[in-house]
């Protein structure tokens, strides 16, 4: 069998070889070895850019990079401005990787990769799914995402997973009739693995739940499953164990960067230190300690098209106190910085927090599908839910004395029963919005 993806990886420029025997030499530095790398890799990148990228250079404006914590937060407001004005010298739409960001932080923007760097993602990727026992070349990937509805997007996609071995179920209808199509192309494919969105797989095992069926008695050939893009709760993760039958990996990752942490097989969510540097930073933009809550900053090591320099990503998070540079553990991921609901009392807290507590009581009998909460007013918050009977009164009264517990009292709310769910055009679940 041919190494398919290798070679579409390869015919496209993208020296993947080279990147896989580097990665390999990363990973097997020690303590001192990879020390020293970071430093030089660090040290490397910045000097790049401030001699080739314009738009660094401006944005850096006199810190000549003597000392890393003076180097300028970059956010994505920042790169929301023309391709053609933040590429370094030297590059071209012709010899980039050219692609854009989902906009689930609510900031899209248009990235570039030199083919290296990007073949160092793909790399990466290779890498961390094999300790899974995942071969991009010749495991068959169930695919639970979005796809372009145009003719030519649409078929570009089915082409590349024709290439990259892997069956797309389109995420943007989950009705049961839809998901009973799903049900039926398992138990005709040999799928090794399923990867895609969290919240529609989680349906997928909520109909699985329904039927009373394990996924893998009627598709032997699975191994694993990849979640991604989305929160995993733990009560999803039970559920997913239960229904599939097989290992459940989170994975959380941004387009324009690379994997950022992946569940290794002890079930640590370890940090890519291979081919990004990652800080957590508290308000004023200091490095916090491991063990400390604070905003997930991320430096790409490699990529010399653009420069992501200690880029705020938008996301919430804590390093674990076993963390050591070569080897950090993501302890916990809380959200979104945009996801933060303010309350009439002044008290900030996570949308997440919404969603823990409406969850806990709505998924008692299973009625309820899925659900998304939007704030409109600093005491007025939407709940829009599927579901296969409407809300009792009861349980409204039961979701209101949790919010009233959790977070604060006299809060209003209204729940509206809904056949489906606004999703992104990327077919993405935003669970939590604060129209303010």
């Amino acid at each position: 069998m041919i190494r398919l993806f290798d070679l579409s990886l390869q015919l496209n420029g993208f020296p993947i070889k080279k990147a896989k025997a580097e990665l390999d030499k990363i990973v097997h530095f020690s303590e001192e070895e990879y020390a020293a790398f970071l430093e030089r890799k660090k040290k490397e990148i910045v000097d790049f850019h401030l001699k080739n990228n314009f738009f660094y250079m401006e944005l850096a404006g006199s810190s000549n990079a003597v000392n890393w914590e003076d180097l300028p937060i970059l956010n994505k407001q920042n790169l929301q401005k023309p391709l053609d004005e933040r590429l370094s010298k030297g590059y071209s739409k012709n010899n980039i990787y050219l692609n854009k960001t989902s906009g689930s932080s609510g900031t899209p923007f248009v990235f570039a990769k030199d083919k290296y760097s990007h073949a160092l993602t793909w790399a990466s990727n290779i890498m961390r799914f094999g300790w899974f026992g995942i071969d991009f070349n010749y495991s068959y990937q169930a695919r639970f995402y979005g796809i372009p509805m145009n003719f030519p997007g649409y078929q570009k996609e089915r082409f590349k997973d024709f290439l990259s071995h892997r069956f797309r179920f389109p995420v943007f209808d989950l009705s049961d009739e839809v998901l009973e199509k799903f049900l039926m192309k398992f138990k005709s494919k040999k799928f090794d693995y399923i990867n895609g969105y969290t919240s529609s797989i989680v349906l997928f095992a909520k109909f699985l739940e329904q039927k009373n069926i394990i996924l893998k008695e009627i598709c032997p050939a699975l191994k694993a499953c990849f979640v991604t893009s989305e929160m995993l709760f733990e009560t999803d993760k039970k559920l997913l164990e239960k229904q599939f039958g097989i290992p459940i990996i989170s994975e959380y990752g941004a387009s324009e960067l690379d994997l950022i942490a992946f569940e290794n097989p002890e079930g640590e969510w370890q940090v890519n230190a291979e081919t990004l540097f990652v800080e957590i930073l508290d308000e004023n933009n200091r490095v916090l300690p491991y063990g400390n809550e604070g905003k997930i900053v991320i430096t790409s090591l490699f990529n010399k098209a653009n420069p992501f320099i200690r880029y705020e990503i938008g996301d919430i998070g804590i390093l674990d106190e076993k963390s050591t540079p070569q080897k950090p553990i993501l302890k916990k991921l809380i959200g979104r910085t945009n996801d933060v609901a303010i309350l009439p009392s002044g008290k900030k807290s996570p949308g997440l927090t919404f969603y823990y507590v409406t969850k806990s009581i709505i998924e008692d009998d299973g009625n309820v599908k899925e659900f998304i909460i939007k704030q409109t007013k600093i005491d007025a918050f939407e709940i829009e839910y599927v579901s296969e009977n409407e809300l009792s009164l009861n349980q409204i009264q039961k979701i209101k004395e949790a919010i009233d517990l959790y977070l604060e009292p006299n809060l209003n709310f209204t729940f509206t029963r809904k056949l489906v769910l606004e999703r992104t055009n990327r077919g993405k679940l935003k669970q939590f919005k604060s129209y303010l």
